[in-house]
This record gives C-alpha cells, sequence and structure tokens, in this order.
C-alpha cells in the first residue's frame, strides 16, 4: 500500500491540471502559432513559466486504484500489475485469464 501523502499529491496535481488546463492551451498556442510576434511569444514562454509546476499535465504519474502503487500500472486496467493478476485469478476482469500453453 502506497503512502497516504503520496496519492493525496496525486490527486492535488490533478485538480491543477484541471484547473490549469485551458490557461496552460492558450498560452502553447500562442508559442507555437506562426502569426505571433517574437515578443507575444516571449511573454507567452514566461506566463507559462509562472503557472505551478504539479499543473502540467505530464507530471502525473499512473497509480493504481486499489494499492496506489506507482510502478507497473496497467492504464487498460487502472491496476498495479499485483491487484491485476489478483483480480484476474477471482474472475473479476472479463475477457482476461491466466496464460497456458
Amino acid at each position: 500500500m502506497a503512502k497516504t501523502c503520496m496519492i493525496n499529491r496525486e490527486s492535488k496535481r490533478a485538480k491543477l491540471v484541471r484547473k490549469y488546463a485551458s490557461r496552460r492551451a492558450e498560452l502553447k498556442k500562442i508559442i507555437a502559432s506562426p502569426q505571433a510576434s517574437y515578443e507575444d511569444k516571449q511573454a507567452a514562454a514566461a506566463a507559462l513559466q509562472k503557472l505551478p509546476r504539479d499543473s502540467s499535465a505530464s507530471r502525473q504519474t499512473t497509480r493504481c486504484a486499489l494499492s496506489g502503487r506507482s510502478h507497473g500500472v496497467y492504464r487498460k486496467f487502472g491496476l498495479g500489475r499485483n491487484k491485476l493478476r489478483e483480480a484476474t485469478m477471482r474472475g473479476d476482469v472479463p475477457g482476461l485469464r491466466k496464460a497456458s500453453w
């Protein structure tokens, strides 16, 4: 089980990403625009850097929904490898079963 503070930190990051998503998108659009002047791009880049660091979506990590584990998480199921195996053995995941050949 992951520390509660780590799980809370990830939820805080998710809130910040949602809060600043539109603002970040506007600034990135200005930076990527070929019509924008150099000064506008510089101002947009400076404004983007002043936003909170955790508001960037790339700082989020996937965590297991049950245990909070950050490594070995399958995106499709939202579970860590250990919990996915347990759920598969119980038959909780439709269409997934242990391989045997």
